[in-house]
């Protein structure tokens, strides 16, 4: 061998890790060469290591680059940093340097918008952080909110890369600072197609939405074999973190799929319904004559006995455009739902009170799911349309021990902060606290309108009459008999519809049929609301 010239590394890759050629000593002697080698270069390294591929989609799981494939539009994907290989020597590192350090990174178009996406890719070193993995995702970043464009990270990692040390972890705090300087100002999606353990959990956690994969993802700060060896007790995975667990119990996940196809899926789907940052309007289209639509079906849908449950979903899908909307964290806090969609083309934002659950009082789990949505609407420029059919708030110690004086507090601090047109509609019941909460008009709402079904008040008739009257229940001779006559006449006295309405808390009782093109007509009207926040630096949310 020439000694001008270095032969090809030819050894087996190690597990995990790509194929690769060294960078050649000397360069090629004509431009041919130079390409030809670039070529070859570039092929390696988008094509992987046939076994760490083959590794991974048995465990049910596709690379980063088809993920990518998946979720972008054709064609439109601008890689960065092809090139980049960490520059460890230590514990055997030095040996082992694969291009692109385990993730794949850059830009490309959803629906013909720009987007800045990151994919870890597990066939190199696990998808395992260190400083040139974690340098390609903070370039990203930056680049995402210097432009304005959606963020979206696909996680498949088993978190940070022990060989490189402290810097490791210096990764993971750019990405974390670089998450909250995003907030609020693009969107960001976190999707979990693999596991996402320690400090990677944070990311998503500080992300706007969160899709998880169910069977593949797991998401959890100590794993399995921590948790056994401090407490004694042993747990799977998908025991401690997996998509069920956050999407029904710790409410970290947004949105549960069964597979990376339907959640890639509905990535787009949910894109198609934000603004790609807090300047620019959410994207419109054209009117479809809400204004003037006429709804029967709302009045057979609600029931007027204000004890019997119903599905708000139901009202939801008649009051918005072709009965379609996406829920978010179905399976989590079930007596609130949250929900994008479109009214008369423009997207909303809903929340609403759901009686099929719960009876529809809010407690500690819903007050923070509500708080969150309407803080993401708020910060984007998405207008709320409450509905609200609520008792009151959930009773007992144990909502109390766990502190709902403080949480329903979060979601009281998200209304009277949001400053996006807010239109109320009191369906049924609005009793006490609660009723306050739900973007009542004593917290600036801009349009409260109500059904003939309404009931404001502190609480229900009868519980009421039980505190007022309680001597003379006690002192009567047929308390049940004086008891319905008391119900009747406190009803009617400050319970009939139109008695919020005659002291301005209410701007209308609409007939239900109407009410699509009642809200309609409101958000028309409050487009172009323009309102100033108060001077400071930021307000103290009772978290």
């Amino acid at each position: 061998m020439s000694p001008t010239s270095r032969q090809t590394d030819l050894r087996e890759p190690a597990p995990g890790e790509v194929e690769q050629e060294d960078t050649p000593a000397v360069p090629p002697r004509s431009m041919g060469l130079l390409r030809e080698r670039h070529d070859r270069l570039r092929g390696r390294i988008t094509e992987g290591s046939r076994p760490a591929v083959e590794r991974q989609r048995a465990l049910g799981k596709r690379t980063a680059r088809e993920r990518l494939d998946l979720l972008l539009d054709e064609d439109s994907f601008t890689e960065i940093d092809m090139y980049r290989r960490h520059q460890a020597a230590d514990l055997g590192m030095g040996e082992r340097r694969p291009h692109t350090d385990g993730v794949v990174a850059g830009s490309g178009t959803i629906d013909g918008r720009r987007v800045f996406v990151y994919a870890q890719d597990f066939t190199i070193f696990g998808g395992s952080l260190g400083h040139a993995h974690a340098a390609k995702i903070h370039k990203v970043m930056d680049l995402a909110i210097a432009t304005g464009a959606p963020l979206i990270g696909l996680n498949d990692s088993g978190g940070a890369r022990i060989q490189e040390g402290v810097m490791s972890l210096d990764g993971y705090g750019g990405i974390f600072r670089r998450n909250v300087q995003a907030s609020g100002v693009i969107p960001q999606i976190s999707v979990i197609l693999g596991p996402c353990a320690g400090g990677a959990a944070y990311s998503p956690a500080l992300a706007d939405f969160t899709f998880m994969v169910r069977d593949t993802a797991r998401m959890y700060l100590t794993g399995p074999d921590v948790v056994e060896a401090v407490s004694g007790r042993r747990v799977t995975h998908d025991e401690l973190g997996g998509a069920e667990v956050h999407g029904g119990r710790s409410g970290v996940a947004t949105f549960v799929h069964d597979d990376e196809e339907s959640a890639l899926e509905d990535v787009r789907y949910l894109l198609s319904l934000l603004p790609s940052n807090n300047l620019e309007p959410p994207p419109a289209l054209p009117p479809c004559q809400a204004t003037t639509d006429h709804r029967p079906a709302f009045a057979e849908i609600v029931p007027v006995e204000p004890n019997r449950p119903y599905d708000i979903r139901s009202v939801v899908a008649e009051l918005v455009d072709d009965g379609e909307f996406l829920e978010l964290q179905e399976n989590w806090a079930q007596n609130v739902v949250c929900a994008l969609a479109r009214v008369d083309g423009e997207v909303v934002g809903l929340v609403g009170n759901q009686p099929m659950v719960l009876a529809g009082v809010l407690d500690v789990a819903a007050s923070q799911k509500a708080a969150r949505f309407v803080r993401f609407c708020d910060a984007f420029g998405i207008p709320l349309v409450t509905l609200v059919d609520v008792p009151g708030f959930l009773p007992g110690p144990d909502q109390e021990h766990a502190g709902i004086i403080r949480h329903g507090a979060k979601l009281l601090y998200a209304y009277c902060e949001a400053s996006v047109p807010r239109v109320q509609v009191i369906l049924r019941k609005a009793y006490g606290g609660a009723y306050i909460v739900m973007d009542s008009r004593s917290i600036g709402c801009d349009l409260s309108l109500a059904w003939p079904t309404n009931e404001i008040a502190v609480m229900g008739a009868q519980g009421a009459v039980n505190v007022i009257f309680r001597k003379e229940l006690a002192a009567a001779t047929d308390p049940a008999e004086l008891a319905a006559e008391l119900v009747t006449e406190y009803s009617e006295r400050l319970m009939h519809p139109h008695y919020a309405a005659e002291r301005g808390l209410v701007d209308d009782v609409i007939d239900p049929a109407e009410t699509r093109a009642v809200v309609a007509r409101g958000l028309a009207m409050l487009r172009n609301k323009r309102q100033t926040p108060p001077q400071r630096k930021h307000g103290n949310i009772p978290l």
